[in-house]
């Protein structure tokens, strides 16, 4: 069985464009007469957004492609959808390919929401029949009926969202790319998305390429992963072996500067604890545990705990301590010693986070 994509040394170059402040005219006179009298231009410096790329992709498959901002995703998808052409090597497509890139891809603004349906049809190769058939559920997937013969340009980048996700999952392609689509949308939404796409890939036996920094969705779509480090593959194949690749890259190489004190205190070693067991995982709605493992200078008086949760980009989405749990430590001599502080119920969106603790003594 042939690959349904099949990617050879694949590579996309782009010059490096700097923006310039406000020029005024004399200026671009000026400049012009500068050049005039150089003898050559000086070169555009340029950088490779991928390089090297070999892929193959079955029929069927549900990959997942994962990476940093900037790493080539969305590139490679607009390759393989013939937005860009590549640098060097080529993609292969074998198969109708649908694509939702970017909201509004392949829109038309002048045209209605009725008159892009059948234009994104006639695109993918579709005759006006076959577009009908799936007109009704098109605009009912969408809910966005009411303003269905209202020209684009009126439409919100949410309302463009949905039409362009309804008409890319039911004109039924044979390999469907979809980028970041769960970054535009409300919840109820997003749902219907993730619910369409694993009709699409599981049941219907299509080819899905799916770019998300949602590593649940990946998880829960897909059955393979590439991981793009800097332009390159940097891990492709089974899902749990390939997130926790990228996760243990994005771990060793985010910033972890050591708090500001007065070095009285050093932990020597922290764990997350669920009941009595050590885990790396936590359930929300229930309370999790840190053991901690201090070093202390001198005698400690009503210590607290303080800890900052941290997304994968290094934000902070909440912070608490232990005051806040009502919990307090007796004395604690100047020893190397084991404490547990119990945490309330973390309330936070699923996903991968890293975690700040701070040993704070607030005592006289």
């Amino acid at each position: 069985m042939q690959p349904a994509i099949e990617i050879r040394n694949l590579g996309k170059q782009y010059p490096l464009v700097t923006s310039q402040p406000y020029i005024a005219l004399r200026d671009v006179i000026s400049n012009s007469a500068k050049n005039f009298l150089k003898p050559g231009k000086k070169a555009k410096e340029k950088f490779w957004a991928l390089q090297d790329i070999n892929l193959d992709i079955m029929p069927g498959e549900r990959v997942g492609i994962i990476g940093r901002n900037g790493a080539g995703k969305s590139t490679l998808l607009k390759i393989i959808s013939r937005i860009t052409p590549p640098t060097t090597g080529h993609a292969t497509i074998r198969g109708r390919v649908g694509s939702l890139l970017e909201v509004g891809t392949g829109f038309h603004p002048e045209l209605t929401g009725r008159e892009n349906i059948f234009l994104n049809g006639s695109i993918l190769g579709l005759k006006k029949i076959e577009i009908e058939k799936q007109l009704d559920a098109i605009i009912d997937f969408s809910g966005v009926e009411k303003f269905i013969d209202t020209p684009l340009k009126h439409f919100s980048s949410g309302m463009q969202l949905r039409l362009a996700f309804a008409v890319a999952a039911h004109l039924e392609p044979e390999i469907l790319l979809i980028d970041e689509v769960l970054a535009v949308g409300d919840a109820e939404f997003q749902k219907k998305c993730i619910g369409k796409m694993e009709d699409i890939s599981k049941n219907s036996g299509r080819t899905l390429l799916f770019v998300s920094h949602n590593l649940g969705a990946v998880r829960s779509l897909c059955n393979k992963v590439v991981y793009l480090q800097n332009g390159r593959i940097k891990g492709f194949g089974a899902i749990d072996t390939i997130i926790e690749q990228y996760l243990g890259d994005i771990s060793s190489t985010q910033n972890k500067k050591a708090a500001k004190g007065n070095g009285n205190v050093t932990i020597e070693s922290c764990r997350l604890l669920s009941g009595e067991n050590e885990t790396s995982e936590l359930f929300l709605g229930y309370p999790a545990a840190f053991e901690l493992k201090f070093t202390s200078k001198q005698d400690l008086k009503n210590i607290e705990v303080a800890f900052n949760i941290r997304n994968i980009y290094g934000d902070i989405v909440t912070h608490s301590t232990t005051l806040d749990n009502k919990i307090q430590f007796e004395a604690i001599t100047n020893e190397t010693l084991t404490v547990k502080a119990s945490l309330l119920s973390i309330n936070i969106t699923p996903g991968v986070y890293s975690i700040d603790i701070f040993v704070l003594n607030n005592g006289e």
